[in-house]
């Protein structure tokens, strides 16, 4: 049971449930204060069911369970009768209010189940599908929820996720190792002199393994550059935002890049500094942001998205208000319990309970 907004105690920390809030994704969290209000409410509760969602599968005793329990939870969702989680309630009131295609979710879902059943990836066009998935899903559902929802900026939108996942894969090659995981192209690997499946039982920093991941921040270079067209097509109160967290995850890229590009040992960091001058530039430059219009064709791994957003028809009665919709009050308790649920779920205790 959660405490209401009466009941939380007066000493009760808002800034450490930010603080937890941004654990999930320092960058998304440092980007996303730069969000108008109008949409920040709906992107935190998309987080947070995103978050919530993939920690179930990750860390929960049964990968299958969390699945299936995934699947039914977007069921009630979309049948307009969420599950009593406080994160279920938020989003179906963003599917309501945004009628955000379930298309969406779904690709975030399977990108999940991917990883329980520890996929691998030859080639890069298949970590293409893999990035649409966990992180294409989310740069569409954003677009769709500051507004446009045309083929192109969707595309766009998807293209910068994925650019962002081939960033966290280039950071994070050595601790995914570790767990068991190897999102580099196996292609790319034989074509280093590197066999994958001997690597990953030893993992170990070389030349040939720098090359690899060098390739990826290229690749994630390119489609930074394709997604700038995107941003320019968003409403100008959230380019600062989005071209915040594109600097910043391009950022990370040159900081490995200064680190020899060994995320073997190392996990390249951004500096609050840093971070904090990204913001400022993104601000500055979102004000007079006009990018030439990029006419190529979108990634192949995110068509089917797009597709899927094409053809969505919900049919929703829009009833219920969002809380950036409500009153300052009302919002206060809404973000202060979201993130006292995820607080206490994330230290594997259950909230109290007054009596």
């Amino acid at each position: 049971m959660l405490m209401r907004s009466s009941e939380i105690q007066p000493n009760y920390d808002l800034q450490a449930c930010v603080e937890m809030m941004r654990g999930g994704s320092k960058s998304f969290f440092a980007a996303s204060k730069l969000l108008p209000q109008r949409v920040r409410a709906a992107s935190i509760a998309l987080y947070a069911f995103c978050r919530v969602a993939d920690d179930l599968v990750d860390e929960g005793e049964s990968t299958e369970e969390a699945l299936v329990e995934l699947k039914q939870r977007l069921d009630a969702i979309y049948s307009g009768h969420p599950q009593p989680h406080l994160e279920d309630n938020a989003l179906a009131l963003v599917v309501d209010q945004y009628q955000l295609p379930r298309a969406m979710l779904e690709a975030l879902i399977e990108g999940f189940e991917w990883d329980a059943h520890g996929k691998t990836y030859e080639t890069i066009e298949e970590v293409h599908q893999y990035g649409a998935r966990v992180a294409g899903s989310v740069g569409a559902m954003m677009c769709w929820i500051m507004g446009p929802r045309h083929a192109t900026a969707l595309a766009r939108a998807c293209e910068l996720g994925v650019a962002m996942q081939l960033t966290n894969i280039a950071r994070d090659v050595g601790e995914d190792a570790r767990n068991g995981r190897l999102y580099l192209p196996h292609v790319w690997m034989r074509e280093a002199g590197i066999d994958p499946a001997a690597w990953l039982a030893a993992p170990v920093f070389s030349p040939a393994i720098q090359s690899v991941i060098e390739r990826v921040l290229v690749e994630a270079e390119r489609l930074y550059l394709k997604a700038n067209s995107g941003i320019a097509e968003l409403p100008k109160d959230c380019r600062a935002a989005i071209l915040a967290a594109r600097l910043i995850y391009a950022e990370i890229g040159n900081q490995l890049r200064r680190e020899g590009c060994d995320s073997v040992n190392h996990r390249a960091v951004v500096s609050t500094t840093r971070k904090l001058a990204l913001l400022g530039q993104s601000k500055l430059q979102a004000s007079w942001i006009s990018v030439a219009k990029d006419s190529s064709p979108p990634l192949e791994a995110i068509r089917y998205l797009i597709e899927g957003c094409a053809v969505s028809e919900l049919g929703l009665p829009k009833t219920a208000k969002l809380p950036n919709q409500r009153s300052i009050a009302e919002k206060i308790e809404w973000m202060l319990i979201l993130c006292e649920r995820l607080e206490y779920e994330r230290r594997g205790m259950s909230p109290p309970v007054q009596h």
